[in-house]
């Protein structure tokens, strides 16, 4: 597949060979500009125009500030995602190039390389497809990542996971390399929405990870009157006894009493408490490409809250 046709999240083409063969020459940029090759570099600095500057060895690259981000020009971008390019891997296209002065100016432009990223998502991808993905930033209401040069989508923390969490830096962090499932397409709006449960599994596949017996640690996600919900997998969790020195969040020890399938139960007494976790655990992906139609989370036999997704 050639690099204009995968549309890549940004810093992913720093890494291919012809990206980087590009970036050694006048020779290799003038060869990039006639066939429309997406680039990558560093963003060196932002200048009072907001225009931002890349140092390219034996030249400057020059990208002006409508030509940093769609929607710019018109005003519906904010200039925050300008700025914020400052020391991070930025996608663009070769537009011109001017050998007057001593130092060659090259002019880019990533409106052009998401322009073209945003038209050939919309145009080929479906619902239920698999895709890569990088987080970009977290908010309360969800994760926005980036599906192809910098293009915004967002995965609505609801469809993080099947296991419940209070904001989705307890799932993701910025920066990461996900998968998501495209959930629906609006040509119109140009809008791609994303999901993420999907593909951490079903409730038997991540039982299956674990035996009645066995001691393990887990996440307390939620604590209630009757018990304490605690995750032991994103996509699994298992109900304890009442305590009242627990918190959501508090990263405990487990011991698994037992896993009820008919009733989608899984009974478990805390052990110990645990020293506070760092950076989450990189899901577990159980489908990492291809396209999904339908997706039962809840085991047949079981006659509890059924749990599915139809992509259509």
């Amino acid at each position: 597949m050639k690099t204009s046709e995968c549309y890549l999240p940004e810093g992913s083409y720093t890494a291919l060979p012809e990206v980087r063969q590009a970036l050694t020459s006048l020779d290799g940029l003038r060869h990039a500009q006639d066939e429309g090759m997406i680039l990558e570099a560093v963003a060196q600095r932002c200048t009072p125009a907001h225009d931002l500057l890349f140092d390219l060895g034996f030249a400057q690259g020059i990208m002006p500030r409508s030509c940093c981000a769609l929607g710019v020009a018109e005003g519906d971008t904010r200039e925050i995602a300008i700025l914020s390019r400052v020391g991070k891997p930025t996608c663009f296209v070769v537009t011109e190039i001017d050998e007057s002065a001593d130092t060659p100016l090259i002019w880019l432009s990533r409106t052009i390389a998401q322009q073209r990223a945003q038209d050939y998502l919309l145009e080929t991808l479906r619902p239920g497809d698999v895709i890569p993905a990088a987080v970009t930033h977290l908010e309360n209401f969800g994760a926005f990542v980036d599906i192809g040069c910098g293009v915004a989508s967002l995965i609505g923390i609801e469809n993080l996971s099947v296991s419940r969490i209070f904001h989705p830096a307890d799932r993701l962090h910025v920066g990461q390399r996900i998968r998501a499932v495209v959930r629906s397409v609006d040509a119109q709006a140009r809008r791609i929405s994303l999901t993420h449960r999907e593909l951490l599994g079903t409730w038997e596949q991540n039982a299956a990870l674990f035996s009645p017996g066995e001691t393990v640690r887990g996440v307390v996600r939620s604590v209630e009157p009757y018990g304490i919900f605690i995750e032991l997998a994103p996509n699994l969790s298992g109900l304890a006894e009442p305590r009242d020195d627990l918190a959501p969040g508090t990263i405990v020890s487990v011991y698994i009493k037992s896993i009820l399938p008919q009733r989608m139960k899984i009974k478990l007494t805390v052990i110990d408490v645990l020293a506070p976790a760092g950076t989450p655990d990189p899901p577990p992906y159980f489908i990492t490409e291809g396209h999904i139609d339908q997706w039962v989370y809840t085991p047949a036999c079981c006659d509890r809250k059924h749990i599915a997704t139809v992509f259509e």
